[in-house]
């Protein structure tokens, strides 16, 4: 038998133990969203589940650029649902190079833009970044591997970002990265 234990969502009998013996089921739209400026992300599942990833419905807003950057630990990965994404995960070769649009790996590597279908997968330690460069919002599934979940982050630059009325310190949000061991590159926009 199942309960739900939260909106459109169906757990297994006993609700959460430390051994699974039922997976997670959400209906569209539910979970635990994250909203602030450029970002509205709907949380799926964490890695407090316990999985081993956490994974999102991310909303990017028109213009939003998150800039280039690095996690020294985990992985993600990114598919476009709706709309269109500048994407980019490779090593440039200079990264002192202030948009990474205009980037280059070693092969001669660049960034793409993603329609629907479109698909990054981005090993730790590797130069990553997006943008949505369109007047319309993109869709895309997001997961994660970074320690510590990227949900904390995000609710923890949102909250960062309302008790500053969207103007942190840069130190900040320095501190904050360095926290979740993100390296920043180029400036989001």
């Amino acid at each position: 038998m199942s309960h739900r234990s939260g909106p459109g969502q169906i757990r297994g009998a006993g609700g959460k133990s430390d051994r699974l013996t039922a997976g997670v089921v959400l209906l569209p739209g539910a979970g635990r969203r994250i909203t602030g400026g450029s970002l509205d992300a709907t949380v799926k599942i964490t890695t407090d589940h316990p999985a081993l990833t956490s994974a999102f419905e991310v909303v990017i807003g028109p213009g939003f650029d998150v800039g280039a950057h690095v996690h020294a630990h985990g992985e993600e990965l990114f598919y476009v649902i709706e709309g269109e994404l500048d994407v980019l995960a490779f090593e440039p070769l200079d990264r002192a190079v202030p948009d990474w649009h205009h980037w280059q790996s070693g092969t001669g590597q660049r960034f793409l833009r993603g329609a629907p279908g479109a698909f990054m997968f981005v090993p730790q330690c590797v130069p990553h970044a997006f943008s949505n460069p369109t007047g319309k919002p993109v869709k895309v599934f997001f997961q994660s591997s970074v320690p510590g979940g990227h949900e904390n982050y995000f609710d923890e630059l949102m909250s960062l970002l309302q008790r500053t009325s969207g103007r942190p310190d840069p130190d900040d949000v320095a501190g904050l990265r360095a926290r979740y061991d993100i390296e920043q590159i180029t400036a989001p926009r």
